[in-house]
């Protein structure tokens, strides 16, 4: 099976070479990687090359942020499933794109997800938040759950079937791609009990009140854009989710 991993980058010298390593020391056999770098200003370009015998495409070009640049390097990729590894993110061992490719194969599913560490942007031995998705049951977003998105891995074959991420998002096009995915055209998926990514924390859409209001609203918007109805409390219960994962 072959798994095509994207990454976008830009301006992410600080963080790069963990991202880099962490797939190109995977001991899955048949990974494509893909590099979409949004005309970096820092060193990031010269970081990657350093990598370039173990990377399939590098493409750096002006993009219209993040959930651009991932549909370019779908758009680019030719592996039986996709994985979407940010350059702030990295998988917690090289066996991780191995349990992934077993969990296809056995279960024979569409979508295959996985837990999630949140760590210390700067000590990343340091966990700050776990993110246990549990094995998901249809209706499950309607109590404003959902999977960390750097642990879901997918067919490339949904996405040509069902779309790329919507653009008119900013900060919840990975929320909308798993609620239509999931939720709207109920595609299967499998659940592998383990962390699979650490991810370091600063994500944007929680840097502020601001900007959290501003997430809930696109959270909302998912909603409509793909004429689902959510419960009165489905909105309210997908942050409050997130508290429960620092308890944890």
């Amino acid at each position: 099976m072959k798994i095509s991993v994207i990454t976008t980058t830009f301006n992410s010298a600080s963080t790069i070479e963990d991202t880099l390593k962490s797939v190109i020391e995977q001991d899955h056999a048949d990974i494509e990687y893909i590099i979409i770098d949004g005309l970096s200003k820092d060193n990031t370009l010269e970081i990657v090359s350093r990598y370039k015998d173990r990377i399939a495409k590098i493409i750096s070009e002006k993009d219209k942020g993040i959930y651009d640049a991932l549909n370019k390097g779908i758009q680019a990729a030719s592996g039986d499933v996709i994985a979407l590894l940010h350059s702030d993110d990295f998988y917690i061992d090289k066996n991780v794109l191995s349990k992934v490719a077993r969990a296809f194969e056995n279960a024979n599913t569409d979508s295959v997800y996985g837990d999630l560490y949140y760590v210390d942007k700067d000590d990343t031995n340091k966990i700050v938040r776990k993110w246990i998705s549990g094995k998901y049951k249809a209706g499950m977003f309607l109590n404003g759950w959902m999977p960390p998105h750097p642990a879901f891995f997918v067919r490339r074959s949904v996405y040509e079937k069902y779309g790329l991420f919507n653009l008119q998002f900013r900060s919840a096009a990975d929320y909308e791609l798993m609620l239509r995915f999931l939720h709207k055209y109920k595609i299967s998926t499998a659940y592998i009990n383990e962390y699979l990514v650490k991810m370091r924390t600063g994500g944007q859409s929680n840097a502020s009140v601001k900007n959290r209001v501003k997430a809930n609203q696109e959270d909302r918007e998912a909603w409509v854009v793909n004429g689902l109805k959510p419960r009165f409390y489905t909105l309210t219960f997908k942050p409050l989710r997130k508290i429960i994962q620092f308890i944890r």
